[in-house]
């Protein structure tokens, strides 16, 4: 596997090698070692999550705060998303910088999101598959969020507005300056 530190540091493109025949395909998408080695650092998941969303499904920007935070594991395996991650750690050089990539079950790429990092995603295809790992439990009173069309963080969803389909507690997520 392939291992890219984005310009958000802890924050990692990890693309597979894929064995190809006329069978079809085969590659390993978890292996606690090789994963630890590439990042440089140990991660202990513990649970893992699964969506199904429809075109236009926008959910986010998510985080666990405090002892709560989490880290993720993400990828699609059937549509193709853009994910987007915001770097909310105050005290990073990178703080409130975004880093958007396209996750499909054709380029089975994943990305690995630190702890200290807003989360949300936007589904391009008709449908998706989204799976993810977490390194700790979800925890309702630890949740935040920040709104999806922030004007500080400017992010291009790369759809129309009027295709987004947004959750009401995602609708009333408070602004960056709300939050620092």
């Amino acid at each position: 596997m392939k291992v890219v530190e984005t310009k958000l540091k802890g924050c990692f493109v990890i693309e597979p090698i894929v064995f190809n025949d006329d069978r079809g395909y085969f590659f390993e998408s978890y292996n606690k070692e090789k994963f630890e080695e590439l990042i440089g650092s140990k991660v202990n998941f513990v649970q893992d999550n699964e969506s199904f969303s429809v075109k236009g499904v926008l959910r986010g920007l998510h985080f666990q705060k405090g002892e709560h935070a989490q880290a993720k594991l993400v990828r699609v395996t059937h549509g193709e998303i853009l994910d987007v991650v915001v770097d909310i750690r105050p005290e990073s050089e990178t703080f409130l910088e975004v880093e958007i990539v396209r996750l499909s079950s054709e380029n089975k790429k994943q990305l690995f999101v630190s702890r200290g990092f807003a989360h949300g995603f936007i589904v391009l295809s008709d449908t998706v598959v989204f799976n993810y790992k977490c390194d700790n439990f979800y925890n309702k009173a630890s949740e935040g969020g920040i709104i999806y069309n922030d004007k500080t963080l400017n992010i291009d969803w790369q759809l129309d507005s009027e295709e987004f389909l947004v959750s009401e507690k995602d609708l009333v997520l408070p602004t960056v300056k709300e939050l620092f």
